[in-house]
Parts: C-alpha cells; sequence; structure tokens
C-alpha cells in the first residue's frame, strides 16, 4: 500500500521557520549552534513546511488505514518540522491524544538508565569496568561488569521470565530491590559466561538501576527526576508508580492489538529497563539536551554512541542504552525502540544533521513496522532529495506469537 503525499494542514501546528543558527534548548534558553551545525541551503522555511505537509499526510493515511493510535514529532536541523496526535488516549471515553500525553516508554527508557550511569561516572563514583558484585555484593554472580550490563553482555537470565515461576503473589509489585532477592536465593542458571556475545538483557538494565541507588544513595526514580527530568524541565515525564499514576490526567492508556484494555501488572514496578513515561515534547527536549553538556561532556556522549559488537549483525550496533546504524548514505543514527504492556515507541537520532524522529503509541497493533521506510524517506541516501510521491509500507503480517510471546521478543523489545 503506498501512501500518496498530498498538501495538507498540519494536525497540531505548523512547522517551524528555517534554522537561524540557533536552537531552543532544554531550560528554554537559546543556545548558538552555528559552529557545530551547517545547515544546508537546500533547506529552507518553504522546503520544511512541505515536509511536515507530507509526514501529516503519511501519518493521516497510517491512522486511517492501518489503525495508527498515537502521536510524533519530527526534526530536521534542530527545527520541529512536524508535531501530530492520532486517535485517543481512552478508546471508551474518546479522550483526543495530544502532544502532551503522556506514554508508558517501555524500552526507551533505557536511555535514561544509561545516562545515569554516565553521569555517575563523570563524578567519579563508579567505573564502567566495576565488577557488579562490588556496588551489588548480594548477587552469586563474578565476572560481570557495569560496561557488560550496558551493552548486554552479562549472560544473565531475564527477570521477566524467571520472576513467573518466582514471584509469590501477582497482585503486589515488584521492586529492583526484589528482583535481586530473588537472584540472590534462587540463583537462576545464566545463558552464558560474561562478555561471550550480546544478548539483549532487562535484566541487566534492572540492575544498573539497583547500581545508581546504591552509589548515589537514593531512590532510582528520585535520581532520574532530580539529575535529569526537572533540570531539563521535562515537566511530563516521571517513573512508574501506582500513585503517580494516580494523580496524572493526561496518561494515554494502553491497549493490545485487538484493542483490549491493557493494565500494570507486577512486572511493572521494576525500573531501568522500562517504566518512564513521557511525551513527544519532553523526548524533544531530551534530544535537544544531547547537543549540549548539560548532563555529562560530549567526549562521554561520543562513547554511549559508539558500537561494542565484536561481530556486527545486520549493520547494526549498541552501545549504552542506543542502538546503532549506519545508513545508505554513510551517516549514522542512533535509535532505541520500545514495546511493553500495550504500548510502543520509538525514537531515532541523526547527530550529523540534528534530526530526530519520535513515535509514541498506546496501541500496538503493528502500525510501527513502517518506521524503516519512513527512516529512508527522512534520511535518503543523497540528503538534499527525498522519494518523490509515495512511502510504501507493507501490511503488517498474520500474527504468528501471542501477545506475551511478541512483547517479550528481545525482551519486550521490539526492533523495526
Amino acid at each position: 500500500m503506498c501512501f500518496l503525499f498530498f498538501a495538507c494542514q498540519n494536525r497540531n501546528g505548523d512547522p517551524l521557520s528555517a534554522p537561524t543558527g540557533s536552537t531552543l534548548q532544554g531550560d528554554g534558553q537559546q543556545v548558538d549552534t552555528s559552529q557545530q551545525l551547517v545547515v544546508p541551503a537546500w533547506f529552507t522555511a518553504a522546503s520544511a513546511r512541505q515536509l511536515g505537509q507530507e509526514l501529516d499526510s503519511i501519518f493521516e493515511q497510517l491512522h486511517r488505514k492501518k489503525g495508527f493510535n498515537g502521536t510524533v514529532l519530527v526534526t530536521k536541523w534542530d527545527q520541529v518540522v512536524y508535531r501530530g496526535a492520532f486517535g485517543y488516549a481512552d478508546l471508551k471515553k474518546k479522550d483526543t491524544l495530544s502532544t502532551e500525553t503522556v506514554f508508558q516508554l517501555a524500552s526507551v527508557s533505557k536511555q535514561f538508565t544509561a545516562m545515569a550511569i554516565m553521569m555517575l561516572k563523570e563524578e567519579g563514583r563508579l567505573d564502567y569496568d566495576d565488577s557488579l558484585h562490588h556496588h551489588l555484593p548480594t548477587l552469586p554472580y563474578r565476572g560481570i561488569t557495569i560496561r557488560q550490563l550496558l551493552t548486554h553482555r552479562s549472560g544473565l537470565s531475564n527477570y521477566t521470565y524467571f520472576s513467573d515461576k518466582l514471584w509469590p503473589d501477582r497482585s503486589q509489585y515488584m521492586t529492583n530491590e526484589d528482583v535481586l532477592r530473588l537472584m540472590a536465593a534462587h540463583k537462576p542458571d545464566p545463558y552464558f559466561q560474561p562478555d561471550v556475545r550480546f544478548d539483549y538483557s532487562n535484566t541487566g538494565y534492572a540492575l544498573l538501576a539497583s547500581v545508581v541507588e546504591q552509589v548515589a544513595g537514593m531512590p532510582f526514580a528520585r535520581y532520574l527526576q532530580t539529575r535529569i527530568f526537572t533540570p531539563l524541565k521535562m515537566h511530563n515525564t516521571f517513573t512508574f508508580s501506582p500513585e503517580e499514576l494516580e494523580k496524572r490526567s493526561n496518561v494515554a492508556t494502553g491497549y493490545t492489538g485487538g484493542r483490549r484494555l491493557r493494565t500494570p501488572d507486577y512486572l511493572d514496578g521494576v525500573l531501568g529497563d522500562k517504566g518512564v513515561y513521557s511525551t513527544v515534547e519532553d523526548l524533544y527536549k531530551w534530544d535537544q539536551a544531547l547537543y549540549t553538556q548539560k548532563l555529562v561532556k560530549q567526549q562521554t556522549l561520543e562513547e554511549a554512541f559508539t558500537g561494542t559488537r565484536r561481530k556486527r549483525k545486520r549493520d547494526e550496533d549498541y552501545g549504552f542504552g542506543w542502538r546503532i546504524r549506519e545508513l545508505e548514505r554513510g551517516d549514522t543514527v542512533v535509535y532505541h525502540a520500545g514495546l511493553w504492556h500495550g504500548y510502543a515507541t520509538y525514537m531515532l537520532r541523526n547527530p550529523k544533521e540534528h534530526s530526530a524522529l519520535i513515535v509514541l503509541s498506546n496501541v500496538p497493533n503493528g502500525s510501527l513496522r513502517f518506521v524503516k521506510e519512513l527512516q529512508e524517506y527522512l534520511h535518503p541516501a543523497r540528503p538534499e532529495a527525498r522519494p518523490a510521491g509515495s512511502i510504501a509500507t507493507a501490511s503488517p503480517s498474520p500474527a504468528s506469537r501471542s501477545e506475551q510471546e511478541e512483547e517479550q521478543l528481545e525482551g519486550g523489545d521490539p526492533a523495526p
């Protein structure tokens, strides 16, 4: 099926004008970017408007034809060229979505966990090659480093699987401390020895959150709030807790692909691998902050965006909380996807041109399978030209897995 481009009104605001050499950062201040970012002559106010109109056409048809229900924000050269919202936050109440609606980020949360570790490393309070046992001495596993947790090379078994048998009361939320206790008491067999190979691990990032708590001397949720979310003015961003969800009125309800209500369960209390809630607008603030040194030095970020696999698979690699891929035209993009309990999420950044694609959905019905082609459209082989006329998106193939199996593919993280 093809999505034909046609001019139409942007659903939630016109695209901004062409770049002027400065950008609005997370603290609301203008920061000069002209030295590190050269905007090509072909990117004008007119081309930005045209791109916004084309993107609106694409997402409007994805909404009508594929059932896309969610929000989107797209930037080029530090400028928002498109923002849109399609469908409902609550299908029963027919509450219309907006770009200020909050979604569970699923595995996109991992980049915040990695950032917390990087901040502590810069402060000299830990090192990437520290033994995990040094920070979490109750764990019955030796030879695992913080770096191996960051890069999914620990070999540890997935807590979302072994806790299914070991957690006694499904009406009670597990915590990160509970994961530590289960691992200490039952010693689940690791999948392989540390640093043998890459294996996507939710357990690793849950343990990283526990490391943050031990080193920082405060709850992981508070650390993220005080050190990242509040300084960047991400006012609609927080971590999971029943109390927090109860007092928030702008949170999208999660649904299954069949549009059945999907509520949190006992696994949602574990943070680090998932559990951050946010909006496309707040994620734009996060994206822009990564071009500054507000949180960590650029040298530190470069390591986070550097691949770690010894044998590259499908031209893709993994850094610290980010997947890494080289485009046909040579640009290196960093991205992450997420799928968890009724939410499907995707965030891609092209640091070379300061562009981003942010998509949040509360109906994971396969409508996000178009993102690879949309990525190719936004970042064509020739930077100054995009494919003319249409973008093809394959129809979703028949489901071959149960919902639970689909959500736990790669630990709840789809890789479009």
